[in-house]
């Protein structure tokens, strides 16, 4: 089969042929119509991301959708021929989503939702699973509750605003000037965090109190801020925890804090299935309207992963970055 082949940090992707794998038990071989580019896959490819733990060369590329081409033992929930949708590999030592075929864990796996193109579910997996762990698993989100998400218009930040809103909750962004108008069309109140402060927009959204949950997709000053935006006994969750926090102004709030490592389950094993649980919840919220990804309008494919990963790196994606993959 082709595969894009990375053969060290910093080099060139290489096309080239290499074995197609077999589904083993408890897994299910797809043929993959797309893969989602995340800004980690970047992180990976330059050797800057030792979480995420792939050993070089490999086949990167995290999210993924296609058609079940075979199922091994042990496996009912999937048939030939079906539809899906997953984070699945790239990471860890696991074959990545950069190929025609992958031989994937199915406890990973959702069936696609039947509303969106292939191309569409590729961007959600990532994106939806650190959004909904952060938002319903960790701060359990409830309706009328006061959200506030860090960086809106984002790949986990636009999805995170729809989830909110679809649980009830009043949910406001921040965002750079030229992202306020996304932020206002996916139905939160748009912020711009260049020309308020934090007290100002605490001031002016929740009369002084803070937000019930604030959650943060851009890390190091931004968490620092999302400390002092939550009201007493509220919920801080972040996706980014890079940096040196001071704990202060969370303590004094008897506010609590919680992190989301998404790639957790791939790396260890463990929780693998919840995050097909969850992708199943997103395609419930697929089809039922209330959840879409952004995606950027270009299309790529493995020839041009090079220009796939320079629109995220150069900041011109309007949206998320897919790779084509079928024919």
């Amino acid at each position: 089969m082709q595969a894009a082949v990375l053969d060290a940090p910093g080099a060139s992707f290489r096309v080239t042929e290499i074995m197609r794998p077999q589904a083993g038990p408890g897994q299910v071989l797809v043929r993959i119509s797309a893969s989602g580019v995340n800004p980690l896959d970047l992180k990976i490819a330059a050797g800057q991301a030792a979480h995420a733990r792939q050993m070089l060369p490999a086949v990167l590329g995290i999210d993924l959708s296609g058609v079940v081409e075979a199922v091994g033992p042990g496996v009912s929930a999937f048939r030939r021929g079906d539809e899906v949708y997953g984070m699945t590999g790239g990471v860890g030592g696991i074959q990545g989503s950069l190929a025609s075929y992958a031989a994937v864990d199915a406890d990973l796996l959702a069936p696609k939702p039947g509303n969106l193109a292939m191309r569409e579910a590729a961007a959600l997996p990532l994106i939806f699973i650190t959004a909904w762990e952060g938002l319903i698993d960790r701060a359990h989100v409830a309706a009328g509750q006061k959200v506030l998400v860090h960086g809106g218009a984002g790949g986990v930040g636009h999805v995170a605003i729809q989830i909110a809103r679809a649980f009830g909750a009043v949910v406001y962004a921040t965002g750079s000037a030229n992202s306020l108008p996304l932020i206002e069309r996916l139905g939160a109140t748009p912020i711009d965090y260049a020309r308020e402060t934090v007290e100002d927009y605490v001031a002016r959204h929740t009369q002084g109190s803070g937000f019930d949950i604030v959650f943060d997709t851009v890390g190091g000053a931004t968490l620092d801020a999302s400390f002092n935006a939550v009201r007493r006994f509220g919920h801080v969750v972040s996706a980014l925890g890079w940096g040196t926090h001071a704990l202060a102004p969370l303590s004094f709030r008897a506010a609590s804090y919680s992190g989301v490592f998404t790639l957790l389950p791939l790396l260890t094993g463990e929780g693998r299935a919840h995050h097909g649980e969850i992708l199943r919840e997103a395609t419930r919220l697929a089809e039922g309207g209330k959840v879409a990804p952004q995606l950027d309008p270009r299309r790529f494919t493995l020839a041009t992963i090079a220009d796939a990963h320079a629109a995220i790196r150069d900041r011109t994606a309007a949206g998320k970055v897919v790779v084509d993959l079928a024919s």
